[in-house]
């Protein structure tokens, strides 16, 4: 490809593609005819010299090129327009596309409400939710795969506060949590004193996304010489809740997130035999959005989403239920 020739407004029509998946959707979003964006495509492919979409049923799917292309061209196009345009974002005038990434529980909570609120305010904003895998998604967030990661990074957090101003990622307290025990109701240990021996020689359910073989539980207990056997492991927290609820097979789970699996009438929950530290819902984004105000208003929501409601908790889901 020779850089030099290359007609930049293509990025832009590529940009709008890959958000929508829909090239009637992305010609409505550009002010362009259908044509127009379809032959942009072309001469962007013909640029790069690979092709860059699939049509589907209901749209295009981009190729692994195209995937791995986009965030580059996103963090460009970010980077430009705050640099051209700093003014106010107006959700009412300016049609922008987020990427978030999050557990399943987290998003069942607080895409409720920032739908409501992108509905009520009748905002062009788009948000697209990919699943969490990691316990870190700082790599995820520099290379600009995501736009904002939300859940529980211990570790990562630390080393951002070690590193002060110097780091090139921040991060914002949304909520916090603390694990519980969860059980059936009529479960066995279900009452009197869960004694940490009896919560070791239970069997054991663990959640993980990333598909460790264990999980900040099974940490607590090697630091007293401890161990548990884990009979099942999935990577969601419904899943966590059903089987649970249907078994004699405990679980470690975020207290908030309990009322989130549904079956909140058919558990238990019990205090844990060991200290665990609490669970800190955070928000993580790359300084080149800092002060892009597209982004601060959808910090703003994220915050806005965590508070408290009655009769909803934010869960305070990590890469791994315990």
């Amino acid at each position: 490809m020779n850089f030099k020739t290359l007609d930049l407004n293509l990025l832009r029509v590529f940009d709008a593609v890959m958000a929508e998946r829909n090239l009637t959707r992305a010609a409505t979003r550009l002010a362009l005819t259908q044509p127009a964006v379809s032959n942009a495509l072309r001469r962007f492919k013909e640029s790069v010299g690979e092709e860059l979409l699939t049509r589907a049923t209901h749209g295009v799917v981009p190729t692994p090129f195209a995937e791995k292309l986009w965030p580059q061209v996103r963090a460009a196009l970010d980077q430009l327009r705050s640099a051209l345009d700093p003014g106010d974002f107006d959700p009412q005038r300016d049609a922008v596309s987020f990427r978030l990434a999050m557990a399943d529980a987290t998003a069942a909570v607080l895409l409720p409400p920032l739908i409501d609120h992108i509905e009520a305010q009748q905002a062009l904003v788009n948000l697209r939710v990919i699943p969490l895998t990691t316990r870190d998604p700082r790599s995820l967030v520099e290379r600009g795969e995501i736009d904002v990661a939300v859940g529980y990074f211990p570790e990562a957090i630390a080393e951002l506060v070690s590193q002060g101003a110097q780091s090139a990622l921040r991060h914002q307290r949304l909520n916090e949590s603390e694990y519980v025990c969860v059980m059936r109701a009529g479960h066995p240990l279900a009452e009197g004193e869960l004694t940490l021996d009896a919560f070791c020689q239970a069997h054991h359910l663990l959640v993980s996304f990333s598909g460790r073989p264990h999980g900040f539980v099974d940490q607590a207990l090697a630091a007293l010489n401890r161990t548990r056997r884990i009979v099942l492991t999935v990577n969601q927290f419904f899943t966590a809740g059903r089987v649970v609820a249907r078994s004699d097979l405990l679980t470690v789970l975020p207290a908030s997130f309990v009322v989130a699996t549904g079956y909140q009438s058919q558990l238990v929950e019990r205090p844990l035999p060991m200290p665990m530290a609490r669970i800190h819902v955070e928000a993580m984004w790359h300084m080149r959005h800092d002060r892009v105000s597209a982004h601060e208003w959808l910090r703003d929501r994220l915050v806005e989403a965590s508070q408290p409601r009655p009769g909803v908790t934010i869960p305070a889901s990590p890469a791994s239920a315990d």
